[in-house]
């Protein structure tokens, strides 16, 4: 059936730019979580009220996004799936709290200034939704910030130019390496991705500073049959 078109002066949901940007791509290979997001933005969009947050029921609810999982064959845990990678990807933030009859509730606020700071609200006590629970103490294994984390720490915002060359580098270099190489960037102050590219290619080329390889006769044999041989290998025939 044709969509007939937008009537008048239709209501709109504000989604920042930056979405489409620099968060969208990485949602690509997750047509279901693409569509949870966008429910959620909506959602959100027609909340009143001071804090502003939805929760897992409330997109359950939306007959919108019921009909959006039934079209696509959706698995039963897909919201819960799609929260996870949302919250991963920093899109929206997660709490919970504990209500008077003992049960419990996660509200999911949009990762934006006055949201978070509606969630620091709820988290301190000074608007009443429930009482906090502070996550389980449990010591997690150390998570590598990704590329698109590091660059904004050193230049700040990402162009869609820059993200595909991202995207190109965290495919083709360690992950270790790139930590470094954003290290040796800020202590030089050099703070840009131009940069950052040319320390992963000299090392691809070297073998990596930051390794010690530099001065060992033996260094860069290690380093063309260990772990990493397959990078250094094919930058070497550039």
């Amino acid at each position: 059936m044709t969509f007939a078109g937008f009537p008048p002066r239709p209501q709109a949901t504000a989604i920042p730019n930056v979405f489409f940007t620099d968060l969208l791509p990485r949602l690509a290979d997750d047509a279901t979580a693409v569509g949870v997001v966008l429910y959620a933005f909506n959602l959100l969009a027609r909340k009143r009220g001071y804090p502003r947050f939805i929760t897992r029921d409330e997109l359950a609810a939306d007959p919108g996004l019921t009909s959006y999982l039934l079209t696509a064959r959706a698995p039963a845990d897909a919201i819960d799936r799609a929260l996870e990678r949302a919250i991963e990807l920093g899109i929206v933030l997660g709490l919970r709290v504990e209500l008077e009859d003992g049960s419990t509730r996660a509200p999911f606020f949009l990762n934006a200034p006055a949201d978070r700071r509606g969630m620091e609200a709820v988290r301190e006590g000074r608007v009443d939704i429930g009482v906090n629970l502070a996550p389980p103490q449990e010591a997690p294994a150390r998570d590598r910030a990704n590329i698109y984390a590091l660059y904004e720490q050193l230049a700040g915002t990402i162009s869609p130019l820059i993200a595909a060359e991202l995207a190109e580098a965290e495919r083709e270099y360690p992950a270790e390496w790139i930590e470094a190489a954003f290290r040796e960037a800020a202590a030089q102050n050099a703070r840009s991705w131009r940069y950052v590219s040319r320390i992963l290619e000299r090392w691809a080329a070297e073998g990596p500073d930051y390794a010690k390889t530099e001065g060992d006769p033996a260094g860069a044999d290690r380093y063309l049959s260990g772990k990493y041989g397959r990078v250094l290998r094919q930058r070497l025939k550039h």
